[in-house]
């Protein structure tokens, strides 16, 4: 189930950032033009553990599709995963970040990749920020008026966010191959 916040399709580039995972697969859309950044969309496509594992693939995978076709971004930007010793959460949301690849590879649109440290370097100036130093900041770029909910949503947009402040040819270096 996909919890919508309200939308509005302004004419710059617009972005897909996605944060991945498997109980809350953090999505938030963004429009970016020159300087000037602005929040279209944001929230979680959401599973429960009642849910079989296939079913909640399913739903990541649905969800990130209908995400693709109501946004109609012009790219799509994934954080990249990073795990410290939990192999069975990183397996569950290994899968739930492939079937979001799929469905963006499906939509034909360009994919880019950026690391937690790149995340919060584009976004705070500093690549050993703590969550809430980020969560605020990207508050503040978007100008909005709290910190987005939930914590997954607020990294989803940073991850957007982080990928609009990539300049020109440097985009292709992050570009998932």
């Amino acid at each position: 189930m996909i919890k919508w916040t309200k939308y509005a399709r302004g004419e710059q580039v617009v972005i897909l950032g996605i944060d991945p995972g498997y109980a809350l697969l953090g999505y938030g859309v963004i429009s970016s033009e020159s300087s000037k950044t602005r929040a279209i969309d944001y929230g979680v496509v959401e599973t429960t553990p009642n849910e079989t594992f296939p079913r909640r693939l399913e739903l990541l995978y649905t969800g990130t599709k209908q995400l693709i076709e109501m946004f109609r971004p012009d790219c799509i930007a994934f954080e990249e995963l990073f795990f410290y010793r939990n192999t069975t959460t990183a397996l569950q949301v290994s899968a739930g970040r492939g079937v979001a690849l799929l469905a963006a590879q499906q939509s034909g649109l360009p994919m880019y990749e950026y690391t937690p440290m790149q995340i919060k370097l584009s976004v705070t100036g500093n690549g050993h920020a703590d969550k809430k130093q980020v969560q605020e900041m990207v508050r503040l770029l978007l100008r909005l008026k709290s910190v987005p909910k939930p914590d997954d949503a607020a990294d989803a947009l940073g991850v957007a966010i982080c990928h609009s402040n990539i300049m020109g040819a440097a985009k292709q270096e992050f570009r998932i191959k």
